[in-house]
């Protein structure tokens, strides 16, 4: 007569000995690929169970994708650190978890002051069997109407508060960042009068940043 499987037990956390790191649902970890040439996967942890007989542990996870994961691929404005939250979940060995890892809001991301390996962001969720995204619009900015890129340099016209690429208002990287004051091709005239008229012209204290704009479908 076959024996009865021991009950599952749900644990609050759990110590992954290869890394000697302890987990817990909520956390977001790096997992082991199968593919050893691909980067580590992305999951939120959402339950931690032990199988009640032996020491094997296992993680139901919710997976975020890289863009290059996502049926439309990667896309000129997506960063390289960013990953979309999905509607896949699995559950895999705990013994696969290579590490933790922090996934920011967009907005939390953007005021980092320095961006590490175990840093990602998120802004989108992802439907993993159409493609869909929620929200299927996003912010554009710029002559070229491009979402916003943390990865890039912008620069903010203090006229109409929009942001540009430096090479979409042909000027280098190096003369973007040495700007007191902008104002973009629609609002150049105007600004420089006000320049001229204002006796305390005080110096942009962030002018190369990120930023909001209006909506575009995505």
């Amino acid at each position: 007569m076959a024996k009865a499987k021991a009950p599952r037990r749900t644990l609050d956390s759990y110590t992954v000995k290869p890394i000697n790191k302890t987990v817990k649902p909520g956390d977001c970890v790096l997992m082991r690929p199968s593919d050893p040439s691909k980067p580590s996967y992305v999951a939120k942890i959402e339950r931690i169970e032990s199988d009640g007989r032996g020491p094997h542990v296992r993680v139901r996870v919710r997976w975020y994708y890289r863009p290059e994961e996502s049926i439309g691929g990667r896309r000129q404005f997506h960063g390289s650190k960013e990953v979309f939250l999905s509607d896949h979940y699995d559950t895999q060995s705990a013994d696969t978890i290579e590490g933790k890892c922090m996934v920011h809001s967009f907005k939390n991301y953007t005021k980092l002051d320095a961006v590490g390996n175990d840093d990602f962001f998120c802004r989108f969720e992802y439907n993993s069997s159409t493609g869909a995204f929620n929200p299927d619009r996003v912010a554009v900015y710029c002559k070229c109407e491009m979402p916003y890129n943390p990865d890039d340099l912008m620069v903010q016209c203090e006229g109409c508060s929009d942001w540009f690429h430096p090479v979409c208002i042909e000027m280098s990287a190096e003369e973007a960042q040495r700007l007191d004051h902008f104002f973009c091709e629609n609002c150049s005239s105007e600004g420089q009068k006000k320049l001229q008229n204002s006796h305390n012209t005080r110096q942009s204290d962030a002018k190369v940043s990120s930023s909001t704009g209006v909506l575009s479908v995505f």
